[in-house]
């Protein structure tokens, strides 16, 4: 690797971890009342775990794409969101925040890997590489932990 790749790769891992411009995940969550985690926000159509989770089915989904030759389109837009009629319990926002993280970290493993060529398209995509679904992934989970952030604050939930 050459420092400028280097550097590159260190700032798409700040871009994911820390967001610099944006909150994190974690810092979005963190003190979120459990008995609010169903509640739909003002003229909204999903819960507070139902966008959570949304922003994990997608982060996997990208992941997925990225690694796997054998990957398989999802329908859009009903596979990217749970069922709204969903009631998640505290173990469901438990492992909705830790897979997120997991899956995370598999991003930052996968840029940080030396064969990993950021440049390179993906042989069962269409013209996308690694660099671009990363992009893809900080630029969804920014807009979704901001409009998250918002969320919090119609249904009263900041301490």
């Amino acid at each position: 690797m050459t420092m400028a790749s280097d550097e590159l790769r260190a700032q798409l891992v700040d871009l994911l971890l820390r967001g610099n411009a944006h909150m994190s995940l974690a810092d979005a969550v963190e003190g979120f009342p459990p008995a609010k985690f169903n509640d739909k926000f003002p003229q909204g159509e999903y819960s507070a775990w139902g966008l959570l989770e949304h922003i994990r089915i997608t982060q996997n989904d990208i992941l997925d794409f990225s690694t796997n030759p054998n990957y398989q389109d999802k329908a859009w837009p009903k596979a990217y969101w749970p069922d709204p009629a969903t009631t998640a319990t505290a173990a469901d926002w438990r492992r909705t925040i830790a897979l997120f993280h997991q899956d995370q970290q598999a991003l930052v493993a996968l840029i940080n890997e030396p064969q990993t060529d950021l440049f390179v398209k993906i042989p069962h995509g269409t013209g996308q590489n690694i660099l671009k679904e990363i992009l893809v992934v900080a630029d969804h989970n920014a807009y979704h932990v901001g409009e998250f952030a918002i969320m919090r604050q119609v249904m009263g939930t900041w301490k």
